[in-house]
């Protein structure tokens, strides 16, 4: 994981970690009624441990746990801060508005972008990324009814939009932080692991995975969407495209929803079809448009 892969590479394995982001949802239902916080320690216990057995493989060693302080505040800010704050925007706010909120994150890694050096940011990307957010529109929209915004919600709507800068930022950064081995994600998961743990203890009951099903369903997770994908992703941030990566996250939702319709927990619907023109399109100006000029 600590090769220099090539831009274009390197942006493929960033692709890799959105695929892996569109199965989170259907996975995450085949886990039961474990309380989120807990599923979240159980999972990047095991995504942590991922990173440590491939470290040891790859002869990198547990050293390469030990970073500076600001590397374990972007790490585990990022990826706990995140979790935390989209938790409480679920707790806080209507599931539909603080999630539409919180998938801003695209479109602000987008224009975050432009903020690196060697890095210029182009209209057709960020029509790119508008497009994906109308797409999200459409169909976080449709599965909730429609959006209707309310002033008590005030606060989950501020921990949404708190958790989409976190997510953003700790994706920009990561070009800041290009020398530090991908494999040190390894440590930034299980210190999230641990919080993640603490904040079950504070604020959850305790239902843990029962029987077989939900237990392989919490392994896939930290092996996947909450494990590799976090990897692939620092890969695609430090070295790949970061502004065509972020316009493609916007395929996240899309295919989360298509795997749920395949495997039979949602339908098919206009929306949904909608919306995959939208962010397919939006992904094309970004690409084409993007590349030509």
């Amino acid at each position: 994981m600590s090769v220099s892969p090539s831009r274009t590479t390197a942006t493929f394995i960033g692709f890799s970690a959105i695929l892996l982001w569109a199965t989170l949802a259907l996975a995450t239902s085949a886990t039961g009624k474990v309380p989120p916080f807990l599923l979240t320690a159980l999972t990047f216990t095991i995504g942590g441990a991922v990173g440590i057995g491939a470290a040891l493989a790859r002869g990198v060693g547990l050293s390469v746990l030990s970073q500076p302080w600001p590397v374990w505040l972007h790490g585990v800010g990022g990826l706990f801060g995140y979790h935390f704050f989209y938790f409480s925007a679920l707790k806080l706010a209507p599931p539909a508005e603080a999630g539409l909120i919180a998938y801003l994150w695209p479109l602000l890694i987008v224009l975050l972008s432009a903020l690196l050096p060697g890095e210029r940011l182009r209209p057709a990307h960020i029509v790119g990324a508008l497009l994906g957010l109308a797409g999200t529109v459409v169909l976080l929209g449709a599965k909730a009814g429609g959006f209707g915004f309310d002033a008590r919600y005030l606060p989950g709507y501020a921990a949404a939009l708190l958790c989409a800068f976190l997510w953003s930022g700790y994706s920009v950064l990561a070009r800041r932080f290009q020398g530090v081995p991908t494999e040190a994600v390894a440590g930034f998961c299980l210190a999230t692991a641990a919080l993640s743990a603490l904040c079950h203890v504070a604020f959850e009951p305790a239902i843990w995975p029962q029987g077989r099903t939900e237990w392989l369903a919490v392994l896939g997770l930290g092996l996947g969407p909450v494990g590799i994908a976090f990897y692939t992703w620092d890969i695609g941030m430090k070295r790949g495209d970061i502004r065509l990566l972020g316009v493609a996250s916007y395929a996240a939702p899309v295919l989360s929803t298509l795997l749920l319709v395949l495997a039979g927990y949602a339908d098919a619907s206009w929306p949904l079809a909608l919306a995959c023109l939208l962010i397919v399109g939006g992904a094309g100006v970004a690409t084409l448009l993007g590349r030509k000029a």
